[in-house]
């Protein structure tokens, strides 16, 4: 072993000790870094360099210490999981936060909600019917108009949330364009780096979360391949391939009145539709789907239409049997336009007492059995308030399911988080200790090329020089 082995030694031990404070004050500096994973310095013994020869070389001792990189400390698994894990609660807060925002606009079951309007509208007929007096006319004309304000101004808060909702679509779709440009462009980097043997953890770090803003937003799922490209797919096909990336594009209805489905394309391949099932843009264009496909805001919309056009139906078809105070045949209590929504298009004929049909032709003038008869529509098992309240009902339960699943779905995604952070965050306190750890090990290894350095002083300096 030669006499200068030892410095070669210390000095490998000084730069493997140096590598690693780097990297641990590397840890400690992005220790609040959303999305960045901590690193550890990978070392090998380095052998002795081998010897030829007839004669045997003596003991053969360490060449010391090599560093052969930093270690990114992330788990592609536990990655994939999170991905997966925020595209399913993407999907399910998306629709639920929908339905809770069209549950406030339904008021139900309070004061000012649709079924205490009828109510009263029902009741305000039956007081018609014991005192058939203008005031009491006025309180059936009052209540009915407020009626029709109320399903007017609950379909177009309804309808003014489903446009902002499919603005959304649209601007959501064109992030996810934004951010796969991104992915695919630190692809490319993170390549380059990788095959030129440079270090691509922070590269990684970044598209790893912005994968996770693609999963969230549009439910890609991701896959690293051998050269340490991220793929990204959506239904299938490759959102995201290496260093390119295609654009997605949104068509279909702009108002709730249109009708028909929200479809998302490949903008280079308009015809060949996307199945978009996860994240927020999933369940956003699920809630905007048809009433007949299960889509929350059309299937309120479609609601107030039934119950404008069953409630211009039951009271129009018994008031017309009427006749007014003046022996006229009773005619239209409710008018419905011909074209455009039902809820939009109700309106109130009569503008007073002598406009009501209440008695049965030939009881009398005084007869008031029309308006008991409407007043009975309000409990009929058929009428206008019992489509509502079926389909409040119905309502409630298929809103507290879509609650109950994005909780469900929360939580996964808070689990799986958890797991992936429990694995790469950074943890002050282990941090702490291998700064210590490498500051020692500095330290000594500065120790010991001090103890080679005085060794080979009196080697070469005072060897011959004792006694004389």
């Amino acid at each position: 072993m030669s006499s200068f082995a030892g410095l070669r030694l210390a000095e490998s031990a000084l730069s493997a000790a140096r590598a690693g404070m780097t990297v641990t004050g590397q840890n400690i500096a992005n220790q609040a870094t959303p999305g960045y994973t901590r690193q550890r310095v990978d070392q090998v013994s380095v052998s002795a360099p081998g010897q030829t020869g007839l004669w045997p070389s003596g003991l053969g001792i360490g060449g010391g210490v090599g560093v052969t990189g930093i270690a990114r400390l992330g788990d592609d698994i536990l990655d994939a999981r999170v991905r997966d894990a925020l595209a399913t609660s993407g999907f399910w807060v998306a629709r639920a936060t929908a339905a809770g925002q069209a549950e406030d606009v339904l008021a139900e079951p309070t004061k000012a909600g649709l079924a205490a309007n009828l109510d009263r509208f029902w009741a305000g007929w039956s007081d018609l019917t014991n005192t058939p007096d203008p005031a009491a006319a006025q309180v059936v004309l009052t209540n009915a108009s407020v009626l029709v304000g109320q399903i007017a101004a609950g379909y177009q808060s309804i309808a003014g949330q489903w446009s902002d909702l499919r603005g959304q679509v649209d601007s959501q779709i064109a992030d996810v364009n934004a951010v796969a440009g991104q992915v695919a462009t630190l692809n490319g980097q993170i390549r380059d780096a990788l095959q030129s043997g440079r270090n691509a953890n922070e590269l990684i770090d970044q598209r790893n979360v912005l994968a996770q803003q693609l999963s969230t937003a549009v439910g890609a799922k991701g896959s690293v391949e051998a050269d340490g490209t991220l793929t990204l797919r959506v239904d299938g096909n490759a959102l995201v391939s290496g260093d390119s990336s295609r654009a997605l594009i949104a068509s279909g209805p702009q108002d709730i009145a249109d009708g028909g489905r929200i479809g998302v394309a490949w903008a280079d391949r308009p015809g060949l539709a996307v199945s978009v099932t996860g994240g927020i843009i999933g369940g956003t264009i699920s809630s905007l789907a048809p009433a007949s496909e299960g889509g929350t805001l059309a299937g309120v919309a479609a609601a107030y239409n039934e119950t404008a056009a069953a409630l211009a139906t039951a009271v129009n078809d018994v008031h017309r049997t009427g006749v007014t105070s003046s022996g006229a045949a009773g005619g239209d209590f409710f008018s419905v336009a011909g074209a455009g929504p039902a809820a939009l298009g109700l309106g109130v004929v009569p503008t007073g007492l002598d406009d009501l049909a209440l008695a049965a032709p030939g009881a009398g003038a005084k007869d008031t059995t029309i308006a008991d008869r409407i007043s009975t529509l309000g409990s009929s098992a058929t009428g206008p308030s019992k489509t509502w309240s079926s389909f409040v009902t119905g309502f409630a339960v298929a809103v507290a399911g879509d609650r109950q699943r994005a909780d469900i779905a929360d939580m996964g995604a808070v689990a799986a988080v958890t797991a992936q952070q429990s694995n790469a965050s950074v943890d002050g306190d282990e941090e702490t200790i291998n700064l210590l750890t490498y500051q020692t090990a500095y330290q000594a290894a500065a120790r010991v090329l001090t103890a080679v350095d005085e060794a080979l002083d009196l080697l070469i300096n005072r060897t011959g020089l004792v006694g004389r």
